[in-house]
């Protein structure tokens, strides 16, 4: 095959142009055989262990199931220290109406009126569904967005991943993750409902009664809106990741670079919240219908339509804060450990 006929090298995010060319740190190029390899588009790197072992130079790349290892651990972790105000979130996505004794007016007024009337364990009430599902939500999570990115420059024949592509391979990888993710989500939002504390005794006692009373299709109402809430989510978290990235400094150190994946995935998490929190709310109240009552809310954005119509567009961002607020120190949570967790495989495991 003569040059000209040579596919160009891909450059992923996180490689720039002439970069690692320092001549004899690492031999040819400058390019170790880890950063090589951390560079390959094999189907085992997921996006998460590239942003790492792109700039861990030092660090050998992780086997898939010890990415998974380290990304269940890492999610599950993020779960039990901020699932609280996921309950919260989900309290204020239900209420309809002003008013009232007992309706919540702060994210402080709700807790504390969860843990007088309900008790404290009320805050972790159907926890077990999403702990069920972390560890193949997170590794679909990043490893859908490493395979459409493959198949998207191969497809479109392009050489680096650019913006737009960040943008359309996030999409596609929340489109997948949302047909995973929908069953477990539906449990947990009968179970967060204040008005189901007498209904359901526990998670399995839930999934029985959903199924006797609605059928196995049941687990998947509110598929479609799931589907724009994850597709919106991830398109602007894994492109904003990509371009704050790449305009912050390059970190020296690996405090650094921890501080870097800090920053651009909280920067990310709330973007991708600020994009996706009208379809979370309609998500959430479709999933909430229970059977023999006439539904109100069946596709997705003809409900965003009837709730800005008889509420307002506040109601569309309702539960915005303890969302924010849990995924801003979340995304922080689920890098670090994500991060320890790795490090501990490489040094016992490996």
């Amino acid at each position: 095959m003569s040059t000209a006929e040579k596919k160009p090298t891909r450059k992923y995010s996180g490689e720039a142009e002439g970069a690692g060319q320092q001549p004899n740190r690492c031999g040819q190029g400058g390019r170790s055989p880890i950063r090589q390899q951390a560079l390959q588009t094999g189907p085992t790197m997921t996006y998460l262990h590239r942003i790492y072992a792109a700039h861990h130079y030092s660090r050998p790349a992780l086997p898939f199931h010890f990415q998974f290892l380290a990304g269940a651990v890492a999610g599950v972790s993020e779960i039990c220290t901020m699932y609280p105000l996921d309950v919260v979130k989900t309290r204020f996505q239900l209420q309809v109406g002003k008013g009232g004794p007992d309706n919540y007016t702060s994210i402080g007024d709700c807790f504390k009126k969860i843990i007088k009337n309900e008790g404290f364990g009320r805050l972790y009430r159907g926890i077990i569904p999403p702990i069920m599902v972390e560890a193949p939500k997170r590794a679909i999570k990043f490893a859908a967005n490493e395979q459409y990115q493959t198949m998207y420059l191969d497809l479109f024949g392009m050489s680096k991943v650019t913006q737009p592509l960040s943008v359309l391979t996030g999409v596609s990888a929340g489109v997948t993750e949302a047909f995973v993710v929908t069953s477990f989500e539906l449990v947990k939002i009968r179970l967060q409902d204040k008005n189901s504390a007498g209904k359901y005794n526990g998670t399995m006692d839930c999934i029985r009664k959903i199924y006797a009373q609605e059928g196995a299709m049941a687990f998947f109402n509110g598929l479609e809106a799931t589907i724009w809430r994850h597709a919106l989510w991830n398109g602007g978290y894994f492109g904003c990741i990509h371009y704050v990235r790449g305009i912050l400094p390059k970190a020296e150190t690996k405090k650094g670079e921890l501080g870097v994946n800090f920053v651009a995935g909280s920067i990310g998490g709330t973007f991708g919240t600020l994009l996706n929190t009208p379809l979370d709310v309609v998500k959430t109240r479709i999933q909430n219908q229970s059977a023999g009552v006439p539904k109100k809310y069946n596709w997705a954005l003809p409900a965003v339509g009837t709730i800005y119509k008889e509420e307002g567009f506040a109601a569309l961002y309702k539960g915005f804060t303890p969302k924010v607020l849990r995924l801003g120190p979340g995304g922080g949570i689920l890098l670090v450990v994500f991060d320890q967790v790795s490090q501990l495989i490489r040094k016992h495991l490996m």
